[in-house]
């Protein structure tokens, strides 16, 4: 065919499909931050991150059709256990004019609702949100701030863990309860706890850390020589999960824990939602603020489904016997 008749060709195509000519348009590309606790930023890329939350979210997103490269920027930031780097990688990524935040504790959140009032921010594991003022309810969060709560009923799940430990221990006495001093239960969730707990024979004794600075709080558990830990359900205690474990079992000291992934690391026993499913639900918020929907009409969701998993090798290695009907109860085990 010669360039002309080439050309001739083309032109009649085009005229002949005018609606395909014009359709073929760019593809939008959204871009979105997400900013980790204490994940190095390697562990949050890749076609399948290493980090759990991280690969929660990247899979949500592509179920829903987001690929990276694609219609797809992702802003992958990290604090690296220092809370005082937050607003400045909030300000990054505002100069970035990203469309959406996805945020894991309660004071990044803070920073982030308290630089911008229009982006909207995307909670994944906040504790008591509306206690915290970062929304105004969870059936109606008002303002620029929606997403997912990591409790449903704080007191009787943090009650319920310790049951389970006890069922482990049943003559535990005193259980030490590790939680963040920026995400720390609500004085009424603690009171309720405490008051549960005593039906079930055990003193609770609080020990709160500043950001993600261990040492004083592990000198302490030591020091207390307690006959159980319970490690609370915030993103410090997640980000530091291995630890964390590492250091229960150097103490030879039982813990339950609100994440399975501890479980993985060798921890004792878990009950709580799943990280990397809750990540992923996070994404739908994502998807619909990209399709137009407002944060302040997005009801918040807090947990349904829990799961209990259980280490019998670390079970083994202190000297604990798994009643039967625990481990029938159990929804994972790793033996």
């Amino acid at each position: 065919m010669h360039r002309r008749e080439f050309i001739t060709v083309l032109g009649g195509a085009a005229i002949a499909f005018p609606h395909a000519a014009r359709t073929q348009q760019p593809m939008k590309m959204h871009r979105v931050g997400f900013v980790a606790v204490g994940a190095p930023v390697p562990d949050l890329v890749g076609v399948d991150p290493v980090n759990p939350a991280a690969r929660g979210f990247v899979h949500g997103m592509r179920a829903l059709g987001y690929i990276e490269g694609g219609n797809l920027v992702l802003e992958w930031r990290s604090a690296e256990g220092r809370s005082e780097r937050i607003p400045r990688i909030i300000e990054e990524l505002l100069l970035l004019k990203v469309d959406v935040i996805v945020t894991v504790t309660n004071p990044m959140t803070r920073v982030a609702k308290e630089m911008t009032r229009t982006v909207p921010i995307v909670m994944t594991s906040s504790a008591n949100p509306v206690e915290a003022g970062l929304i105004e309810s969870l059936a109606h969060p008002g303002g620029n701030v929606t997403g997912l709560a990591n409790n449903a009923g704080e007191s009787e799940i943090l009650a319920k863990r310790v049951q389970l430990l006890k069922e482990l221990i049943p003559d535990m006495s005193r259980v030490t309860f590790l939680e963040s001093d920026e995400e720390s239960a609500a004085d009424q969730e603690l009171s309720a706890f405490k008051a549960a707990t005593q039906a079930l024979g055990v003193q609770v004794l609080l020990e709160r850390y500043k950001s993600s600075d261990y040492a004083e709080a592990f000198a302490r558990i030591t020091n207390a020589r307690p006959d159980g830990l319970l490690v609370g359900a915030s993103s410090a205690n997640y980000a530091n999960r291995r630890m964390i474990v590492d250091f229960a079992a150097k103490n030879r000291l039982p813990a339950i824990y609100g994440s399975r992934d501890n479980v993985d690391l060798g921890g004792l026993i878990s009950y709580g939602d799943d990280t990397e499913k809750r990540f992923g639900r996070a994404a739908g918020y994502v998807d619909r603020i990209l399709k137009g929907a407002k944060p302040a009409d997005m009801p918040v969701e807090r947990p349904t489904k829990f799961v209990l998993a259980i280490n019998l090798k670390t079970a083994k290695a202190l000297g604990l016997a798994v009643p039967p009907l625990l481990l029938a109860r159990a929804d994972e085990v790793i033996e």
